[in-house]
């Protein structure tokens, strides 16, 4: 059964007229019969009554109406609300990614890749690492970025999924300065314990100092005052005097610059690491592989 079936109906219902319904549906008087029969075969049913003069429907017709006006405007709102969805898809790209990782470097891309965004909208998931990634496993996200190390493992099929890295970082321990510029926490102090701003370990930035510590010979002694699972709290707490944190360097740079915050050891007790931006390897919609083009040629 097609949609113009029952418009067609309608139509001859209203006008009662094979000759007026075929003109205001813009096909000939024979091919607007062979549709009607169409909807009847489908039916199982006469819906017209054959003979002279104004058509009439059969009592089936008359109760097949009211179904048919509801049906039609139900098809009709649904093929508006898909294509409306279609074209916004086609505008969107959806991107799974940690909550710190959006805040540092996809607000740099957003900025940067205006040109190629266009003014499309750009989706941002939050989530765990392992979300991030089954999100992109099931298809929910075009991307996926997350943090790459050793300590971090990304269990994505090669055959399947494809990466770039596009961005390198470090977490750098830091306390609130001293109106001298000094850490107002920090190592190296005697035998004093540094009070610590400690991840959940759920979090892969926990993770990551967590096996960063454990491996160090230098690590220092750290009295765990706080355990967070958000960066963004733990930039706040660091900022009130509260201890040490491990903060990636593109979210306090420019707070060490300015004075406001102070590195509380020296490089060796930074942890470097990648950040990767997965996707798969079939292909995307074309603002989807124009991202990724953009991405894999910085």
């Amino acid at each position: 059964m097609q949609l113009k079936w029952l418009e067609d109906f309608i139509v001859l219902a209203q006008e009662r007229s094979f000759t007026r319904a075929a003109e205001l549906r813009h096909v000939t008087h024979p091919a607007f019969g062979r549709r009607i029969r169409a909807l009847e075969a489908w039916a199982g049913t006469p819906l017209v009554e054959r003979g002279g003069g104004p058509v009439t429907l059969t009592p089936a017709g008359q109760s097949f109406l009211e179904t048919a006006g509801n049906l039609a405007r139900s098809l009709t709102q649904s093929h508006e609300e898909l294509q409306s969805l279609a074209g916004r898809q086609g505008r969107t790209i959806t991107l799974a990614t940690g909550r710190t990782l959006a805040r540092t470097v996809v607000a740099d891309w957003l900025v940067r890749l205006q040109p190629v965004l266009q003014g499309a909208e750009v989706c941002v998931r939050t989530r765990s690492l392992a979300d991030t990634v089954a999100m992109l496993e099931r298809s929910e996200a075009d991307f996926s970025l997350v943090y790459h190390h050793p300590t971090l493992a990304v269990r994505l099929d090669a055959r399947q999924f494809s990466h770039v890295t596009v961005a390198s970082d470090r977490l750098v321990p830091v306390s609130r300065a001293t109106a001298q510029g000094t850490a107002q926490h920090r190592f190296g102090q005697g035998s004093a314990l540094v009070p610590y701003l400690a991840y959940a370990p759920q979090l892969a930035l926990g993770r990551l100092v967590e096996d960063h510590l454990a491996q160090n010979p230098h690590a220092p002694r750290l009295q765990r005052v706080v355990e967070c699972d958000s960066a963004d709290a733990h930039y706040e707490y660091v900022q009130k005097g509260l201890g040490v944190a491990w903060l990636p360097w593109s979210m306090v740079h420019a707070d060490c610059k300015a004075g406001r915050l102070a590195p509380a050891g020296d490089a060796r007790m930074e942890v470097r690491f990648d950040v990767r931006l997965y996707r798969p390897k079939r292909r995307l919609g074309p603002l989807a592989e124009a991202f990724w083009k953009a991405m894999a040629q910085r």
